[in-house]
């Protein structure tokens, strides 16, 4: 029987800022979860450090919070040993784009079958403030003392750079479509990651609710009325994201070329949607092919201890056979 988004909340007091984009993506991610069809023990959590990280403990699956910026070898090692788990990392831009940048590029290059959502606000949320590294130069939200000195990373455009084979932008208060997005990721055979727009009230005053939504106050009655929204969907554009044929170079670089052009899009108008899809061998199945043992059983369901001789019962010599090189 699925597994119903009551059943994926746990009883952790939930200790988030008022109005934080971080309540949408969680509740997004529970009516994903439970649209999945799948039981709790058949998914697992992963976060590192930051505002993020907390986010395992309020979903009631196997859930695990790591070390600042090294969710995503984490997650990938739980794939890699398990290839039966649906595996979900999560974190902040700072975590993600900033010391996990390392871990973010390469990734991309490994296409292993997990999504990554990544909570966006511009700020390190958990540490005051200090200026991320998805930030543009010259901002100047209420936290920092002077206009940010640094240009910002595009994360977007880096995945595609990078060989992520599925790249998405969801809004964190646009839940329903949030939750869409990562349905999609979670069912792409691949590396899906999922850049998540949210607002920092508490530390980013510049790209709030309002911002994002075009809410104006009108001059004669003070009124809060809704301007023009500055988010909108790729797919009500028309936009396509899908590459049909991955054989087809010239496809293949018409889509990554129209992708890369909407990663450029910032100010007046953001999209949101997914940008870029591909299929390509996932790791699970590179690893197969280059060890059949590895196709046979997974390393978590092998069998290494008898309880009764108290011996072990593993034999690595189909895998010593795997690496040999003649």
């Amino acid at each position: 029987m699925a597994l119903e988004v009551k059943e994926l909340k746990t009883d952790f007091h939930n200790d988030w800022c008022v109005g934080c984009g971080d309540f949408g993506i969680l509740n997004a991610i529970h009516m994903a979860l439970a649209g999945l069809g799948k039981q709790r023990h058949e998914i697992a959590m992963f976060s590192g450090i930051g505002c993020s990280g907390k986010t395992p403990h309020w979903i009631n699956t196997y859930g695990f919070h790591t070390l600042h910026g090294r969710g995503l070898p984490f997650a990938i090692g739980a794939k890699l040993a398990n290839p039966e788990l649906t595996v979900v990392c999560v974190g902040g831009d700072g975590d993600g784009y900033g010391i996990g940048a390392a871990h973010f590029l390469n990734s991309g290059r490994r296409n292993v079958d997990i999504t990554y959502i990544v909570f966006d606000n511009g700020v390190y949320g958990l540490t005051k403030g200090q200026a991320s590294p998805t930030l543009h130069r010259g901002e100047k939200p209420k936290s920092l003392p002077l206009p940010n000195i640094n240009d910002n990373n595009n994360p977007l455009a880096v995945a595609l750079c990078s060989g992520y084979t599925f790249i998405a932008r969801g809004y964190s208060y646009d839940v329903k479509h949030l939750k869409d997005l990562i349905l999609r990721g979670i069912n792409h055979k691949g590396f899906a990651l999922i850049d998540v727009l949210q607002p920092c009230p508490t530390y980013n005053n510049l790209q709030t609710k309002e911002w994002f939504e075009g809410i104006v106050e009108d001059e004669e009655t003070g009124a809060r009325v809704k301007g023009n929204p500055r988010v909108y969907k790729l797919e009500e554009s028309g936009y396509d994201p899908v590459v049909k044929n991955p054989a087809n170079l010239e496809e293949v670089e018409h889509k990554m070329s129209q992708a890369f052009l909407k990663t450029q899009e910032w100010g007046d108008r953001i999209p949101i949607g997914v940008l870029y899809q591909i299929d390509q061998p996932d790791y699970g199945a590179r690893i197969a092919q280059r060890m059949p043992s590895y196709a046979k059983v997974s390393p978590a369901k092998m069998p290494f201890y008898d309880l009764a001789t108290g011996k072990t019962t593993t034999d690595i010599t189909p895998l010593l056979k795997d690496f040999q090189v003649v």
